[in-house]
């Protein structure tokens, strides 16, 4: 079924650099070998290194010294099952899904900087929906650069969906609120916004983005239904460094993590949770539209101690 459907086998692939690299590095610093603080201290290197963040792999290791100090743990294979088992009860119970209008198109505002995978992530959303039987249309906000509107006009031409845009240089604002205009007259169910690509340190650009926020309510009041950020998994730490600025500027309301499988750090994903509150809804695991998988925390945990 679409975007909800989990695919263990294509997580497991798409997680094979993280498994085969983080994964595969602390069951050779834990495997067969009585538990200390030495390797303890090896293990929470190790999860710095993978993005896990300091203060994320400080916990966990207290947590693992501590059943360790109480008798509950004595080896270093005990301290995988258990940090595996840490991991699964992480995150906190909160939606992951898509939030949908009640009445009328659901709008979605998808922001992120230039090179994290924006623009195919939206064509890797966009696809899903059209699976689930969704009428999906695209706006090609970044009005900035013409290769943005081209690259979104050849996956609309790709997945079968419109894409509404505007003169190059306009104005995106504007461009957002025909787009609503349109998707509201042709009974459109989702719209999905792309927006400039934007380095989180270009204070007149994160402006334009709450700019076409406004606009967009002027339309529809309770809209945008979501606030999806793309960030590029690879870039580690500096992922967390840019959401967090970008929320300052726009609710966001989830977090699409592209590119998961281009890293062998898949910590990362851990680091947003605890550093941002945000959830992470979407994994991207390949290159191809059907390359997407809605986070599922358990899911992800098995895939990536997986053998």
């Amino acid at each position: 079924m679409g975007l909800f459907k989990a695919a263990f086998d294509k997580l497991k692939q798409g997680l094979d650099r993280t498994r085969s690299t983080f994964v595969g590095e602390i069951r050779s610093i834990l495997s067969g070998k009585p538990l200390s603080k030495e390797l303890l201290s090896q293990l929470e290197a190790r999860m710095i290194q993978s993005d896990f963040g300091v203060k994320t792999s400080r916990e966990l290791i207290k947590d693992i010294e501590a059943s360790w100090e109480r008798d509950e743990i004595h080896t270093g294979d005990d301290a995988m099952d258990y940090l595996k088992e840490l991991l699964n009860a992480y995150w906190p119970a909160e939606n992951r899904t898509l939030n949908f209008a009640k009445t009328g198109p659901t709008i979605i505002l998808v922001a992120g900087i230039n090179g994290a995978g924006k623009t195919t992530s939206i064509a890797k959303i966009a696809k899903s929906l059209r699976d689930d039987n969704k009428q999906v249309m695209l706006a090609a906000c970044d009005t900035f650069r013409a290769a943005a509107v081209q690259q979104l006009e050849i996956w609309s031409e790709r997945i079968g969906v419109d894409v509404i845009k505007g003169q190059q240089g306009g104005d995106p604002a504007s461009v957002a609120y025909d787009a609503c205009e349109a998707a509201e007259a042709r009974g459109i169910d989702v719209l999905l916004i792309d927006t400039a690509g934007r380095l989180h340190t270009q204070k007149h650009l994160m402006d334009q983005l709450a700019k076409i926020k406004r606009v967009i309510q002027k339309k529809f009041p309770d809209a945008p239904h979501e606030v999806i950020l793309v960030l590029d998994a690879t870039t580690g730490q500096n992922a967390v460094t840019q959401a967090a600025i970008f929320a300052q500027s726009i609710d966001v309301s989830g977090i699409f993590l592209a590119k998961l499988d281009g890293t062998a750090r898949g910590g990362i994903v851990v680091a947003i949770r605890e550093e941002l509150g945000i959830p992470v809804k979407f994994i991207g695991v390949g290159e191809t539209p059907d390359d997407v998988e809605p986070f599922e925390p358990n899911t992800f945990v098995e895939a990536m101690f997986a053998q």
